[in-house]
């Protein structure tokens, strides 16, 4: 008898999709075929390219921010290098940079899809030698010194307005890692973005005053005024910048999808919405770097007598606004979340109150010469304003796209909301960023009183009694925030958690906010 067998029957591996095909660059590390939205690419290549990009950026953008803020640390101790400005004089060095740095964040948005994100990230870091090179040679030296005072004055004006170069670096950054990242993932990219350079804040009042300092005995350190060199403040940064511009030039990648939508940008500018939520982020953004540039100055001039008795605080007092602006940092994408969960608009509202409340306590705290109330309360406003950062945002693509439910639920409605949305969130931050600037005007103001009593004073020693007699000089400034929270609250209320407004119904762009 016969007997047939049969091959044993193996197992057969399930057909695997074929891989995707790498993108190509072309020169200038230019790609075209970028799709993020296709699972298959994403996982193959994009996520690898994406992340790349993403990290010299957060990096580049990081060291923009810590120039933008370094006029903070300097202004506080022009003294100890024999430069006498006044309070008020000091706040101009102070804004400035905030300003200038405001204005550009909207033709810095635009060069991306000009030159390309890696060559424009390069170009922007390279920037910043100016004014580093600036702070490092020009205002240590002798020939600044030995000059009129309002020379002194126009000179480190200047200097100090390149500073703002650092200040447009957020709005390139954000533009140009939107582009890589898929919709799913644009969120927490951007997070991550923007958060790595707020950081950079916190970093330059940490480390500056401790570099300005090196070589000074520690004796000597204690005393008013003391050897400092601030030419270390501006030659630290340069290793960094030449890393930030060499690693954009080496790896970064540029993509072609990145266009310039100035349609969005028009469309967008005509919507209401677009201006209420730039004035929200006047609240929160604008508080997080203007309280950035301008808290340790403010501490300096109104708690003397606390500075006198705490020689550590004294000495390390720009290292305070280290503290608030890690807080507001990390606040930030904790904010973000929150919204995601309990709803933007609710979280910004209770951002807006608690701010108002906390600015109330830091009133008291001057009023009642308690440094530990004042600064335990601006701790807690940083915070707020962090998370208030991350609850406008999250705000904004919600609101938009409500906004286009309404006219449609095609494709092209959906894209074309989606792009405003984009456009808003550059213009808010361009504006938002003016908010800093506003709040050290409102100090200088407040200043002015104080500034002319101690120039009046005969004395060195009864112009420090003036200034001490007027150390709540500050009160009428931060009454005006107070005020300005309280109205962005009722704007929050009134446009985003109401189910109708006094121009028709807005139920779904209520629902989105909230």
């Amino acid at each position: 008898m016969s007997v047939t067998t049969e091959p044993p029957r193996t197992s057969r591996p399930p057909l695997q999709p074929a891989a995707t095909p790498a993108p190509v660059r072309r020169d200038g590390r230019w790609i075209d075929d970028w799709n993020p939205d296709d699972e298959r690419f994403w996982e193959d290549h994009g996520k690898k390219i994406a992340k790349k990009n993403l990290a010299f950026s957060i990096f580049a953008e990081h060291i923009g921010f810590s120039l933008w803020v370094i006029w903070g640390v300097i202004a506080i101790n022009l003294a100890n290098v024999g430069i006498a400005l006044s309070l008020s004089e000091l706040f101009w060095l102070t804004a400035l940079p905030n300003l200038v740095g405001s204005f550009l964040r909207i033709p810095y948005t635009f060069a991306v899809p000009r030159f390309g994100g890696r060559v424009w990230t390069m170009i922007s870091a390279s920037l910043l030698f100016i004014p580093a090179l600036l702070l490092a040679i020009v205002v240590p030296s002798g020939w600044l010194a030995d000059q009129s005072h309002d020379t002194q004055l126009w000179v480190l004006m200047l200097c100090a307005a390149t500073a703002g170069f650092g200040g447009g670096n957020f709005s390139s950054s954000m533009a140009n890692i939107s582009y890589f990242y898929p919709e799913r993932q644009k969120g927490a990219a951007l997070g991550l973005n923007a958060a790595g350079g707020n950081l950079g804040v916190a970093v330059a009042q940490l480390v500056v005053p401790l570099v300005i300092i090196i070589g000074v005995p520690a004796a000597a350190v204690k005393v008013m005024p003391h050897e400092v060199h601030l030419a270390y403040a501006g030659l630290i940064w340069i290793p960094f910048i030449i890393v930030a511009a060499v690693g954009a030039y080496l790896y970064m990648d540029s993509l072609s999808q990145a266009k310039a939508d100035k349609a969005s940008y028009v469309k967008a500018a005509k919507q209401p919405h677009a201006w209420i939520m730039s004035v929200l982020y006047i609240g929160t953004f604008g508080s997080f770097i203007g309280y950035s540039f301008a808290l340790p100055l403010v501490i300096k001039n109104t708690f003397p007598e606390f500075l006198a008795n705490h020689t550590f605080i004294a000495t390390y007092l720009a290292g305070l606004g280290f503290v608030g602006a890690l807080i507001g940092s990390i606040a930030r994408p904790l904010g973000g979340w929150l919204a995601d969960r309990v709803g933007g608009a609710r979280v910004t509202l209770g951002c807006f109150l608690g701010m108002g409340l906390f600015t109330l306590l830091a009133i008291v705290g001057v009023n009642e010469r308690s440094f530990g109330l004042f600064f335990g309360a601006y701790c807690v406003i940083f915070a707020l304003a962090g998370a208030g950062n991350g609850s406008t945002y999250r705000m904004i693509p919600a609101i938009f796209s409500a906004l286009g439910r309404r006219q449609g639920e095609d494709a092209a409605t959906k894209l074309d909301f989606k792009r405003q949305a984009a456009a808003v969130i550059g213009i808010a931050g361009a504006i938002g960023a003016l908010g800093g600037f506003f709040i050290q005007l409102a100090f200088r103001q407040a200043s002015l009183g104080v500034t002319a009593a101690v120039k009046a004073a005969d004395t060195p020693a009864e112009k420090v009694q003036v200034a001490a007699a007027h150390a709540d000089w500050s009160i009428g400034a931060l009454w005006v925030f107070l005020g300005a929270y309280v109205v962005m609250a009722l704007m929050t209320w009134a446009f985003y958690m109401r189910r109708s407004t006094s121009t028709g119904p807005v139920p779904s762009v209520a629902d989105a906010a909230v």
